[in-house]
Protein backbone atom coordinates (compact mmCIF):
# COMPACT_ATOMS: atom_id res chain seq x y z
CA UNK A 1 0.00 0.00 0.00
CA UNK A 2 1.40 3.39 -0.95
CA UNK A 3 1.84 6.27 1.44
CA UNK A 4 0.50 9.46 0.98
CA UNK A 5 3.74 10.32 -0.79
CA UNK A 6 4.00 7.56 -3.15
CA UNK A 7 0.04 7.87 -4.23
CA UNK A 8 0.51 7.91 -7.48
CA UNK A 9 -1.34 11.13 -9.45
CA UNK A 10 -3.12 11.15 -12.68
CA UNK A 11 -2.80 14.53 -13.84
CA UNK A 12 -5.77 14.11 -16.34
CA UNK A 13 -7.26 11.32 -15.40
CA UNK A 14 -10.59 13.17 -15.69
CA UNK A 15 -10.82 13.92 -19.28
CA UNK A 16 -10.51 10.15 -19.54
CA UNK A 17 -14.55 10.33 -19.67
CA UNK A 18 -16.06 11.82 -23.20
CA UNK A 19 -19.41 12.91 -20.83
CA UNK A 20 -16.38 15.39 -18.47
CA UNK A 21 -15.07 16.08 -21.60
CA UNK A 22 -18.15 17.51 -23.30
CA UNK A 23 -19.26 19.50 -20.29
CA UNK A 24 -15.65 21.19 -20.15
CA UNK A 25 -16.22 22.03 -23.66
CA UNK A 26 -19.68 23.92 -23.28
CA UNK A 27 -18.96 25.52 -20.17
CA UNK A 28 -16.13 26.35 -21.27
CA UNK A 29 -17.18 28.20 -24.44
CA UNK A 30 -20.57 29.65 -22.25
CA UNK A 31 -17.66 31.24 -20.02
CA UNK A 32 -16.05 33.16 -22.60
CA UNK A 33 -19.34 34.46 -24.08
CA UNK A 34 -19.58 35.71 -20.47
CA UNK A 35 -16.52 37.13 -19.74
CA UNK A 36 -16.77 38.88 -23.16
CA UNK A 37 -20.20 40.10 -22.37
CA UNK A 38 -18.84 41.67 -18.90
CA UNK A 39 -16.37 43.48 -20.63
CA UNK A 40 -18.28 45.15 -23.61
CA UNK A 41 -21.59 45.84 -20.28
CA UNK A 42 -18.74 47.75 -18.40
CA UNK A 43 -17.34 49.69 -20.95
CA UNK A 44 -20.37 50.60 -22.64
CA UNK A 45 -21.97 51.57 -19.22
CA UNK A 46 -19.07 54.04 -18.09
CA UNK A 47 -18.97 55.36 -21.61
CA UNK A 48 -22.19 56.13 -21.72
CA UNK A 49 -22.17 57.46 -17.69
CA UNK A 50 -18.98 58.21 -16.63
CA UNK A 51 -19.77 56.93 -13.16
CA UNK A 52 -17.87 54.86 -11.59
CA UNK A 53 -20.91 53.96 -9.25
CA UNK A 54 -22.74 52.34 -12.15
CA UNK A 55 -20.16 50.09 -12.68
CA UNK A 56 -21.63 48.71 -8.88
CA UNK A 57 -25.34 48.85 -10.19
CA UNK A 58 -23.87 46.25 -13.01
CA UNK A 59 -22.74 43.48 -10.21
CA UNK A 60 -25.92 44.40 -8.02
CA UNK A 61 -28.19 43.73 -10.82
CA UNK A 62 -27.25 39.89 -11.59
CA UNK A 63 -26.29 39.53 -7.49
CA UNK A 64 -30.36 40.50 -6.23
CA UNK A 65 -31.93 37.91 -8.70
CA UNK A 66 -29.49 35.54 -7.36
CA UNK A 67 -30.36 36.02 -3.53
CA UNK A 68 -33.71 36.19 -4.46
CA UNK A 69 -34.32 32.73 -6.12
CA UNK A 70 -30.97 30.93 -4.50
CA UNK A 71 -33.11 28.33 -2.64
CA UNK A 72 -35.82 27.86 -5.35
CA UNK A 73 -32.77 26.91 -7.92
CA UNK A 74 -30.95 24.62 -5.55
CA UNK A 75 -34.33 22.78 -5.22
CA UNK A 76 -34.55 23.01 -8.93
CA UNK A 77 -31.25 21.43 -9.68
CA UNK A 78 -31.83 18.23 -7.25
CA UNK A 79 -35.92 17.76 -8.54
CA UNK A 80 -34.92 17.99 -12.42
CA UNK A 81 -32.44 16.77 -14.57
CA UNK A 82 -29.33 18.59 -14.03
CA UNK A 83 -28.90 18.78 -17.98
CA UNK A 84 -31.74 19.30 -18.73
CA UNK A 85 -31.85 22.60 -16.41
CA UNK A 86 -28.10 23.58 -17.79
CA UNK A 87 -29.23 23.24 -21.10
CA UNK A 88 -32.12 25.61 -20.71
CA UNK A 89 -30.35 28.35 -18.99
CA UNK A 90 -27.75 28.27 -21.98
CA UNK A 91 -30.58 28.99 -23.87
CA UNK A 92 -31.67 31.62 -22.15
CA UNK A 93 -28.17 33.37 -21.55
CA UNK A 94 -28.33 33.15 -25.92
CA UNK A 95 -31.34 35.22 -25.62
CA UNK A 96 -29.94 37.79 -23.22
CA UNK A 97 -27.07 38.71 -25.08
CA UNK A 98 -29.55 38.95 -28.54
CA UNK A 99 -31.26 41.68 -26.30
CA UNK A 100 -28.26 43.27 -25.47
CA UNK A 101 -26.55 43.08 -29.14
CA UNK A 102 -30.46 45.27 -30.07
CA UNK A 103 -29.84 47.85 -27.37
CA UNK A 104 -26.34 48.18 -29.09
CA UNK A 105 -27.10 48.53 -32.49
CA UNK A 106 -29.71 50.72 -32.61
CA UNK A 107 -27.24 53.15 -30.40
CA UNK A 108 -29.05 53.38 -26.83
CA UNK A 109 -28.21 56.10 -24.91
CA UNK A 110 -29.28 55.07 -21.07
CA UNK A 111 -28.27 52.46 -19.46
CA UNK A 112 -31.50 50.69 -18.25
CA UNK A 113 -32.17 48.52 -21.23
CA UNK A 114 -28.80 47.26 -20.43
CA UNK A 115 -29.84 47.19 -16.62
CA UNK A 116 -33.33 45.34 -17.40
CA UNK A 117 -31.05 42.57 -19.65
CA UNK A 118 -29.05 42.17 -16.47
CA UNK A 119 -31.61 41.21 -14.07
CA UNK A 120 -32.66 38.65 -16.62
CA UNK A 121 -29.14 37.21 -16.65
CA UNK A 122 -29.09 37.44 -12.91
CA UNK A 123 -32.21 35.19 -12.63
CA UNK A 124 -30.56 32.82 -15.17
CA UNK A 125 -27.26 32.64 -13.30
CA UNK A 126 -29.17 31.60 -9.99
CA UNK A 127 -30.67 28.60 -11.78
CA UNK A 128 -27.24 27.55 -14.07
CA UNK A 129 -24.95 28.12 -11.44
CA UNK A 130 -26.25 25.18 -9.07
CA UNK A 131 -27.38 22.68 -11.83
CA UNK A 132 -23.50 22.87 -13.05
CA UNK A 133 -21.80 22.27 -10.18
CA UNK A 134 -23.65 19.54 -8.76
CA UNK A 135 -23.36 18.03 -12.16
CA UNK A 136 -19.74 16.99 -11.98
CA UNK A 137 -19.78 14.49 -9.61
CA UNK A 138 -22.21 12.92 -11.77
CA UNK A 139 -19.47 13.23 -14.91
CA UNK A 140 -16.43 10.79 -13.24
CA UNK A 141 -16.02 7.84 -11.21
CA UNK A 142 -15.34 9.35 -7.23
CA UNK A 143 -12.08 8.23 -7.57
CA UNK A 144 -10.99 10.69 -10.46
CA UNK A 145 -13.49 13.63 -8.45
CA UNK A 146 -10.34 15.49 -7.04
CA UNK A 147 -8.44 16.06 -10.59
CA UNK A 148 -11.61 16.89 -12.25
CA UNK A 149 -12.42 19.66 -9.81
CA UNK A 150 -8.97 20.94 -10.31
CA UNK A 151 -8.98 20.78 -13.84
CA UNK A 152 -13.01 22.12 -14.09
CA UNK A 153 -11.22 25.31 -12.09
CA UNK A 154 -8.27 25.52 -14.30
CA UNK A 155 -10.53 25.40 -17.20
CA UNK A 156 -12.93 28.27 -15.46
CA UNK A 157 -9.75 30.32 -15.77
CA UNK A 158 -8.20 29.56 -19.26
CA UNK A 159 -12.02 30.56 -20.21
CA UNK A 160 -11.88 34.05 -17.99
CA UNK A 161 -8.14 34.65 -19.62
CA UNK A 162 -9.62 34.32 -23.40
CA UNK A 163 -12.96 36.12 -22.75
CA UNK A 164 -11.71 39.25 -21.73
CA UNK A 165 -9.20 40.08 -24.05
CA UNK A 166 -11.19 38.92 -27.03
CA UNK A 167 -14.25 40.90 -25.62
CA UNK A 168 -11.60 43.87 -25.41
CA UNK A 169 -9.79 43.35 -28.66
CA UNK A 170 -13.77 43.09 -30.54
CA UNK A 171 -14.86 45.97 -28.85
CA UNK A 172 -11.94 47.91 -30.01
CA UNK A 173 -11.67 46.53 -33.56
CA UNK A 174 -15.42 46.77 -34.48
CA UNK A 175 -15.71 50.02 -32.37
CA UNK A 176 -18.48 49.34 -30.36
CA UNK A 177 -19.96 46.35 -28.25
CA UNK A 178 -22.69 45.37 -30.69
CA UNK A 179 -20.22 42.98 -32.26
CA UNK A 180 -19.05 41.45 -28.62
CA UNK A 181 -22.78 40.49 -27.25
CA UNK A 182 -24.04 38.73 -31.06
CA UNK A 183 -20.48 36.51 -30.80
CA UNK A 184 -21.35 35.78 -26.87
CA UNK A 185 -24.46 34.91 -28.50
CA UNK A 186 -23.41 32.32 -30.60
CA UNK A 187 -20.93 31.01 -28.05
CA UNK A 188 -23.74 30.12 -25.91
CA UNK A 189 -25.40 28.35 -28.65
CA UNK A 190 -22.29 26.06 -29.44
CA UNK A 191 -22.32 25.45 -25.69
CA UNK A 192 -25.76 24.07 -25.74
CA UNK A 193 -24.80 21.36 -28.59
CA UNK A 194 -21.63 20.35 -26.55
CA UNK A 195 -24.44 19.57 -23.41
CA UNK A 196 -26.82 17.91 -25.82
CA UNK A 197 -24.13 15.30 -26.87
CA UNK A 198 -23.64 14.40 -23.16
CA UNK A 199 -25.41 10.63 -22.38
CA UNK A 200 -25.48 11.78 -18.65
CA UNK A 201 -29.39 12.18 -17.43
CA UNK A 202 -29.17 12.45 -13.35
CA UNK A 203 -33.13 12.14 -13.52
CA UNK A 204 -34.57 13.30 -9.81
CA UNK A 205 -32.18 13.63 -7.25
CA UNK A 206 -34.27 14.73 -4.26
CA UNK A 207 -37.55 11.82 -3.88
CA UNK A 208 -38.79 13.89 -0.90
CA UNK A 209 -42.15 16.07 -1.63
CA UNK A 210 -41.19 20.07 -1.45
CA UNK A 211 -41.39 21.41 1.80
CA UNK A 212 -39.84 24.26 3.74
CA UNK A 213 -37.57 21.21 5.13
CA UNK A 214 -36.79 20.19 2.13
CA UNK A 215 -36.27 23.63 0.75
CA UNK A 216 -34.02 24.91 2.90
CA UNK A 217 -32.07 21.56 3.45
CA UNK A 218 -28.55 22.84 1.82
CA UNK A 219 -28.49 26.18 4.44
CA UNK A 220 -29.05 23.92 6.98
CA UNK A 221 -26.57 21.97 5.99
CA UNK A 222 -23.56 24.28 5.41
CA UNK A 223 -24.43 26.12 8.88
CA UNK A 224 -23.96 22.66 10.82
CA UNK A 225 -20.56 22.03 8.83
CA UNK A 226 -18.63 24.90 10.20
CA UNK A 227 -15.19 23.90 8.30
CA UNK A 228 -17.74 24.39 5.33
CA UNK A 229 -19.21 27.13 6.26
CA UNK A 230 -16.15 29.23 7.38
CA UNK A 231 -14.29 28.32 3.86
CA UNK A 232 -16.38 30.41 1.96
CA UNK A 233 -17.30 33.04 4.43
CA UNK A 234 -13.70 33.47 4.44
CA UNK A 235 -13.85 33.81 0.10
CA UNK A 236 -17.08 35.88 0.85
CA UNK A 237 -15.66 38.87 3.03
CA UNK A 238 -12.20 38.51 1.92
CA UNK A 239 -13.20 39.18 -2.09
CA UNK A 240 -16.13 41.36 -0.72
CA UNK A 241 -13.78 44.06 0.54
CA UNK A 242 -10.64 42.88 -1.60
CA UNK A 243 -12.20 42.74 -5.20
CA UNK A 244 -10.90 45.42 -7.67
CA UNK A 245 -12.48 43.84 -10.80
CA UNK A 246 -15.29 45.90 -10.89
CA UNK A 247 -12.77 49.33 -10.88
CA UNK A 248 -10.77 48.23 -13.74
CA UNK A 249 -12.94 50.08 -16.50
CA UNK A 250 -11.64 53.03 -14.34
CA UNK A 251 -8.39 52.65 -14.05
CA UNK A 252 -7.67 51.22 -17.56
CA UNK A 253 -9.08 54.96 -18.82
CA UNK A 254 -8.10 57.22 -15.74
CA UNK A 255 -5.12 55.80 -14.34
CA UNK A 256 -3.37 53.69 -16.39
CA UNK A 257 -4.38 54.95 -19.56
CA UNK A 258 -4.50 51.86 -21.71
CA UNK A 259 -7.99 51.71 -23.15
CA UNK A 260 -10.12 49.05 -24.06
CA UNK A 261 -7.58 46.44 -25.36
CA UNK A 262 -5.73 47.09 -22.06
CA UNK A 263 -8.76 46.42 -20.10
CA UNK A 264 -9.37 43.04 -21.51
CA UNK A 265 -5.57 42.55 -20.59
CA UNK A 266 -6.15 43.81 -16.47
CA UNK A 267 -9.37 41.86 -16.72
CA UNK A 268 -7.15 38.59 -18.04
CA UNK A 269 -4.16 38.80 -15.43
CA UNK A 270 -6.53 37.56 -12.36
CA UNK A 271 -7.46 34.24 -14.60
CA UNK A 272 -3.68 33.87 -16.31
CA UNK A 273 -2.46 33.57 -12.49
CA UNK A 274 -5.56 31.51 -10.87
CA UNK A 275 -4.97 28.99 -14.32
CA UNK A 276 -1.49 28.79 -13.15
CA UNK A 277 -2.19 27.69 -9.95
CA UNK A 278 -5.11 25.39 -10.86
CA UNK A 279 -2.71 23.34 -13.20
CA UNK A 280 0.25 22.99 -10.49
CA UNK A 281 -2.62 21.63 -8.09
CA UNK A 282 -4.00 19.58 -10.45
CA UNK A 283 -0.52 17.79 -10.71
CA UNK A 284 0.81 18.46 -7.45
CA UNK A 285 -2.81 18.65 -5.34
CA UNK A 286 -2.74 19.73 -1.89
CA UNK A 287 -1.68 17.05 0.54
CA UNK A 288 -0.66 18.79 3.99
CA UNK A 289 -1.53 22.06 5.78
CA UNK A 290 -4.32 22.81 3.67
CA UNK A 291 -6.11 24.84 6.23
CA UNK A 292 -3.06 27.12 6.83
CA UNK A 293 -2.25 27.59 3.20
CA UNK A 294 -6.11 28.07 2.51
CA UNK A 295 -5.59 31.62 5.52
CA UNK A 296 -1.92 31.93 3.32
CA UNK A 297 -3.49 32.77 0.02
CA UNK A 298 -6.03 34.72 1.15
CA UNK A 299 -3.42 36.75 2.87
CA UNK A 300 -1.85 37.13 -0.07
CA UNK A 301 -4.99 38.32 -2.09
CA UNK A 302 -5.24 41.23 0.14
CA UNK A 303 -1.37 41.91 0.02
CA UNK A 304 -1.52 42.13 -3.70
CA UNK A 305 -4.73 44.15 -3.93
CA UNK A 306 -3.12 47.26 -1.80
CA UNK A 307 -0.14 46.72 -4.56
CA UNK A 308 -2.34 47.17 -7.43
CA UNK A 309 -4.48 49.66 -6.07
CA UNK A 310 -0.96 51.41 -5.39
CA UNK A 311 0.77 51.14 -8.61
CA UNK A 312 1.18 53.59 -11.37
CA UNK A 313 2.79 50.88 -13.33
CA UNK A 314 1.09 48.36 -15.81
CA UNK A 315 3.39 45.81 -15.60
CA UNK A 316 3.46 46.23 -11.60
CA UNK A 317 -0.44 45.94 -12.30
CA UNK A 318 -0.44 42.56 -14.03
CA UNK A 319 1.95 41.03 -11.71
CA UNK A 320 -0.64 42.20 -8.86
CA UNK A 321 -3.43 41.02 -10.45
CA UNK A 322 -1.75 37.69 -11.74
CA UNK A 323 -1.18 37.35 -7.83
CA UNK A 324 -4.89 37.91 -7.13
CA UNK A 325 -5.71 35.11 -9.52
CA UNK A 326 -3.50 32.61 -8.58
CA UNK A 327 -3.68 33.26 -4.38
CA UNK A 328 -7.41 32.91 -4.59
CA UNK A 329 -7.48 29.54 -6.62
CA UNK A 330 -5.88 27.73 -3.28
CA UNK A 331 -9.31 29.05 -1.58
CA UNK A 332 -11.31 27.46 -4.73
CA UNK A 333 -9.95 24.51 -5.05
CA UNK A 334 -10.55 23.79 -1.02
CA UNK A 335 -13.95 24.81 -0.92
CA UNK A 336 -15.16 23.32 -4.04
CA UNK A 337 -14.16 20.05 -2.69
CA UNK A 338 -15.27 20.46 0.39
CA UNK A 339 -18.65 22.01 -0.53
CA UNK A 340 -18.77 18.81 -3.49
CA UNK A 341 -17.39 15.90 -2.28
CA UNK A 342 -18.95 16.04 1.25
CA UNK A 343 -21.88 16.68 0.17
CA UNK A 344 -24.86 13.78 -0.23
CA UNK A 345 -25.92 13.64 -3.82
CA UNK A 346 -29.44 14.44 -3.17
CA UNK A 347 -28.52 17.76 -1.71
CA UNK A 348 -25.92 19.02 -3.68
CA UNK A 349 -28.04 21.31 -6.16
CA UNK A 350 -28.92 23.01 -2.85
CA UNK A 351 -25.54 22.99 -1.14
CA UNK A 352 -24.26 24.53 -4.54
CA UNK A 353 -26.44 27.03 -4.59
CA UNK A 354 -25.69 28.35 -1.11
CA UNK A 355 -21.70 27.92 -1.71
CA UNK A 356 -23.06 30.16 -4.89
CA UNK A 357 -24.76 32.16 -2.92
CA UNK A 358 -21.66 33.35 -0.99
CA UNK A 359 -19.74 33.68 -4.46
CA UNK A 360 -22.08 36.14 -5.95
CA UNK A 361 -21.90 38.16 -2.89
CA UNK A 362 -18.28 38.59 -2.91
CA UNK A 363 -18.43 38.93 -6.84
CA UNK A 364 -21.39 41.09 -7.60
CA UNK A 365 -22.02 42.74 -4.46
CA UNK A 366 -18.33 43.69 -4.40
CA UNK A 367 -18.47 45.41 -7.44
CA UNK A 368 -21.29 46.74 -5.69
CA UNK A 369 -19.03 48.16 -2.76
CA UNK A 370 -16.48 48.87 -4.74
CA UNK A 371 -18.34 51.05 -6.96
CA UNK A 372 -20.00 52.68 -4.01
CA UNK A 373 -16.51 53.35 -2.19
CA UNK A 374 -15.04 54.51 -5.61
CA UNK A 375 -17.71 57.26 -5.50
CA UNK A 376 -17.04 58.58 -1.92
CA UNK A 377 -12.78 58.21 -1.47
CA UNK A 378 -11.87 57.25 -5.10
CA UNK A 379 -11.06 54.32 -6.77
CA UNK A 380 -7.12 54.19 -5.84
CA UNK A 381 -8.30 54.85 -2.00
CA UNK A 382 -11.44 52.12 -2.50
CA UNK A 383 -8.92 49.42 -3.39
CA UNK A 384 -6.29 50.29 -0.72
CA UNK A 385 -8.82 49.94 2.12
CA UNK A 386 -10.80 46.67 0.51
CA UNK A 387 -6.96 45.13 0.43
CA UNK A 388 -6.82 46.06 4.17
CA UNK A 389 -10.00 44.84 5.37
CA UNK A 390 -8.93 41.55 3.61
CA UNK A 391 -6.19 40.54 5.70
CA UNK A 392 -8.26 42.11 8.87
CA UNK A 393 -10.95 39.17 7.65
CA UNK A 394 -8.02 36.67 7.51
CA UNK A 395 -7.15 37.81 10.97
CA UNK A 396 -10.60 37.10 12.72
CA UNK A 397 -11.27 34.06 10.52
CA UNK A 398 -8.27 32.47 11.95
CA UNK A 399 -9.45 32.94 15.49
CA UNK A 400 -13.11 32.13 14.82
CA UNK A 401 -12.88 29.21 12.55
CA UNK A 402 -9.84 27.01 14.49
CA UNK A 403 -10.63 23.61 12.96
CA UNK A 404 -10.54 25.13 9.35
CA UNK A 405 -7.31 26.84 10.20
CA UNK A 406 -5.53 23.58 11.41
CA UNK A 407 -7.23 21.23 8.80
CA UNK A 408 -4.38 19.15 7.27
CA UNK A 409 -5.79 17.04 4.24
CA UNK A 410 -9.36 17.56 2.28
CA UNK A 411 -9.94 14.15 1.74
CA UNK A 412 -10.33 12.61 5.40
CA UNK A 413 -12.63 15.59 5.78
CA UNK A 414 -14.85 14.58 3.30
CA UNK A 415 -14.70 10.50 3.39
CA UNK A 416 -17.21 10.10 5.94
CA UNK A 417 -19.88 11.95 4.62
CA UNK A 418 -18.75 10.76 1.32
CA UNK A 419 -19.41 7.00 2.17
CA UNK A 420 -23.49 7.79 3.12
CA UNK A 421 -23.47 10.17 -0.29
CA UNK A 422 -22.07 6.96 -2.21
CA UNK A 423 -25.04 4.77 -1.00
CA UNK A 424 -27.40 7.90 -2.56
CA UNK A 425 -25.76 8.67 -5.94
CA UNK A 426 -27.23 8.03 -9.25
CA UNK A 427 -25.74 7.86 -12.29
CA UNK A 428 -26.83 7.74 -15.57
Amino acid sequence: MLSDTETVVRPRAAFQHRDFRLFQFGRALSIVGTEMQSVAVGWQVFEITHRPIDLGYVGLAQFLPAVLLSIPAGHTADRFDRRGVLMTCYLSYALCSLLLFLQAYRGTHSVLPIFLVLVLIGINRAFSGPASQSLVPQLVPQEDFGNAVAWAASIFQISTILGPALGGLIYGWARGAATVYATAACFYAAGFVFLLMMHVRTGRMEKKDISVETLLAGVRYVWQEKIILGSISLDLFAVLLGGAVALLPVYAQDILHIGPRGLGLLRSMPAVGAAVMAVGLAYRPLRRRSGALMFISVAIFGVSTIVFGLSRSVVVSLVALFLVGASDMVSVVVRSTLVQIATPAAMRGRVSAVNLLFIGASNELGQFESGITAQWMGAVPAVIVGGVGTLVIVALWARMFPDLRNMDRLIPIAEAPLAEASKQQEMA
